[in-house]
């Protein structure tokens, strides 16, 4: 996922694997559920206890408009997504059958994917699931309960079987295939009738009426488009009293809740959003996001509103998402030095002057302790947040940065004693460097993606920030990765005092490279490409550093290593590879710079998509005796207002929820939308 709050990338990065502290240690159970390839983590909250009562306050009724547009997101996934999951979670509380078979297994297990991935898609390879049990099962399932009980879902009964059973129908949520038509062949609900080519034709007719604008809008951004009774392209814009509205109603109800009791500047920069939902008109929304993105001074913030367009091929739709949070002030010293360097670090960038900022705006960074995950952040979550994504505001107006500490610590003490390291890892001196440099590796990679990574360079004038089209989301990820792997071995971090020593590099690009080239593997089934456009970053990045740490004469920079008939990758200069990383970083940024699509084309397609199979199956043998899930997300806490006089007087938090309770609840408790919509 890739940045905080209103429009910018949010960057999904593999957890350290050993402790990065912060948070109550406690005998709490850290994983509540186990299914397929995911398991499910339960996070605290340390030091929501200790906040004043407006605080508390503030972050549950932010909570709980995070809360009320679960729908949308299962509706702009696909189409059915509503009326699967209804009906799905009907017969999972009524049926009065056997529940100890394997088909009612089976059928629990799907229920459980589909609330995990927010549809019938798999979150991350975006193919659509296999069901294990039958569609004669279901329809006698459904026959045991009563008619009333699944209302309106009656009538798409025979649609909601299509959509599990038929293979040829939704098949993936999202095509990036060359050569396809990308809408026309994607699942998703961002586009209705309309194909590739006349919605790029729609858009750029907009961008064209814009052509100069030193603000321009994000068009498309908050609509589904569409065809009307006539057969005309239009939008149907997701605000208060249009697509989505009841569920915007129950935001901005909450919001406004929220905007009582904040403090300036925040007061003002909620009314924004509010007016944003409202209206629907998108200038709101920069505007909002030029308030949010200068407020530095408020301990609590939160993300709300269609913010990430990697689930539109086209890569201008945006999902809906939500993030409500608060400061750890102990461990903001890492990022405040990042942030305070920025221009250094931007001065100093291997790529072209033309395409470095010469002045670098607004960049804040901060730790985060997360309250809330909601929307396209849950269950699973980012651990580093950078917005907003407009460029011009970015370049105007600068950014923000936040690593989530807590999310990081749950997935840390989810993962001790995994056995990761020995199997993949051969060397013990290694192990040992990933044992006492891996979590700050890590955590500092985060730091710098997002607070630097994502915010560096500029591009040519003339040039559409959405040049590089369905390839714009891997190769954005890229660009920020490479310039925290190059940085992270750069003496000046020792300087700042933020590393002891380039050990820390060098255990995070051993970390790096593996999972790109081999273990990140283990997310993907047999026989398929990489389509997730973080996965088709990292990989393209290790394939081809790989490759051309080859060239040259000498010994290569990065080996396959093959002992006891199992694949490991060795990396014998590590300054050679922080100089590949270099090398790959001026490169993509000229790409982006100038949008030259043809070279981004070419440099996603040829290094970061096709996989090794037989590699492929060794890594999924050796993950399969280990037992690790390759996917994992979050169970929220409980917030409960305690009440006198009609008055909050505290806010208590707990975490006793197991997932399906959760899912059952939120289900019933914050489902707004039609099953049709």
């Amino acid at each position: 996922m890739k940045k905080l709050f209103t429009i910018v990338s949010m960057t999904l990065i593999i957890p350290a694997l050993t402790s990065c502290g912060g948070g109550p240690k406690g005998d709490m159970p850290w994983i509540v559920d186990r299914f397929d390839d995911i398991k499910v983590i339960r996070y605290e909250v340390p030091g929501f206890d200790a906040l004043p009562l407006e605080e508390k306050e503030l972050i549950y009724y932010l909570s709980e408009a995070a809360k009320c547009g679960r729908d949308i997101l299962f509706d702009q996934n696909c189409p059915v997504n509503l009326p699967v999951r209804r009906t799905l979670e009907t017969v999972y509380e009524n049926y009065k059958g056997d529940r100890t078979t394997a088909e009612w297994k089976a059928l629990e297990k799907y229920l459980k994917k589909v609330w995990f991935a927010n549809g019938i898609h798999h979150h991350y390879s975006n193919d659509k699931f296999v069901p294990e049990f039958t569609e004669g099962y279901l329809l006698d399932a459904i026959e045991t309960i009563p008619e009333e009980k699944f209302g309106s879902l009656n009538s798409l009964r025979g649609e909601v079987c299509r959509a599990i059973f038929d293979p040829a129908l939704y098949p993936t949520k999202l095509n990036q295939k060359a050569g396809d038509d990308l809408l026309l062949t994607s699942s998703s609900n961002y586009y209705h009738n309309v194909s590739q080519a006349e919605a790029e034709a729609f858009y750029a007719d907009m961008a064209a009426a814009d052509a100069g604008n030193p603000e321009p809008v994000s068009y498309g951004l908050n609509s589904q488009l569409t065809k009307d009774d006539a057969g005309r392209i239009c939008e149907r814009v997701w605000k208060l009293g249009g697509m989505y509205s009841p569920a915007i109603e129950r935001i901005v109800y909450w919001l406004e809740k929220a905007q009582a009791v904040a403090k300036e500047p925040q007061k003002t920069n909620i009314a924004a959003l509010v007016s944003y939902y409202k209206t629907g008109d998108l200038k709101e929304f920069d505007r909002y996001n030029i308030g949010w993105v200068k407020d530095t001074v408020s301990n609590v913030d939160f993300v709300n509103g269609f913010i990430e367009d990697y689930g539109d091929p086209l890569g201008r739709k945006a999902s809906w998402e939500a993030n409500v949070n608060f400061m750890d002030t102990e461990a903001c010293h890492r990022t405040e030095v990042i942030s305070d360097n920025a221009q250094w670090f931007e001065d100093h960038s291997p790529v072209a002057e033309a395409y470095r900022k010469p002045v670098v705006r607004g960049v804040s960074a901060k730790v985060i302790t997360v309250a809330m995950l909601g929307g396209d952040c849950y269950p699973a979550t980012p651990i580093g947040i950078n917005l907003p994504n407009a460029d011009w505001i970015r370049k105007d107006y600068g950014s923000k940065s936040v690593t989530i500490q807590n999310i990081t610590h749950a997935y840390t003490e989810a993962a001790k004693g995994n056995g990761f390291l020995e199997e993949f890892i051969p060397d013990p001196a290694d192990i040992e460097l990933q044992k006492k440099y891996g979590s700050l590796g890590d955590d500092l990679h985060t730091d710098l993606h997002e607070c630097l990574g994502h915010g560096s360079g500029q591009l040519a004038p003339g040039v559409k920030t959405d040049a590089l089209k369905n390839y714009g989301s891997t190769l954005e990820e890229a660009r920020a990765d490479l310039f925290a792997l190059y940085y992270l071995g750069d003496p000046k971090l020792a300087e700042l005092g933020l590393v002891p020593s380039f050990d820390v590099a060098k255990a995070q690009y051993l970390r790096y490279i593996l999972n790109g080239m081999m273990t990140q593997l283990a997310r993907i089934q047999p026989g398929k490409d990489v389509e997730e456009a973080h996965m088709r970053n990292r990989m393209l990045i290790a394939m081809w550093c790989y490759e051309k740490g080859q060239q040259g004469g000498g010994e290569a920079v990065i080996k396959k290593v093959e002992r006891d008939g199992k694949t490991y990758i060795e990396i014998t200069d590590y300054e050679k590879l922080r100089g590949l990383f270099g090398d790959m970083l001026h490169e993509i940024q000229r790409i982006k710079s100038e949008g030259d699509y043809a070279a981004g084309k070419a440099l996603v397609e040829n290094y970061g998509v096709k996989v090794d199979q037989k590699l492929h199956d060794e890594v999924l043998a050796r993950y399969g005796k280990l037992h690790i899930e390759p996917f994992s997300g979050f169970v929220n806490p409980v917030y409960k207002p305690v009440m006198e006089n009609g008055e909050i007087v505290d806010v208590t938090v707990e975490y006793t929820e197991d997932y399906p309770d959760q899912m059952m609840r939120y289900s019933k408790n914050y489902s707004f939308l039609p099953s049709v919509n």
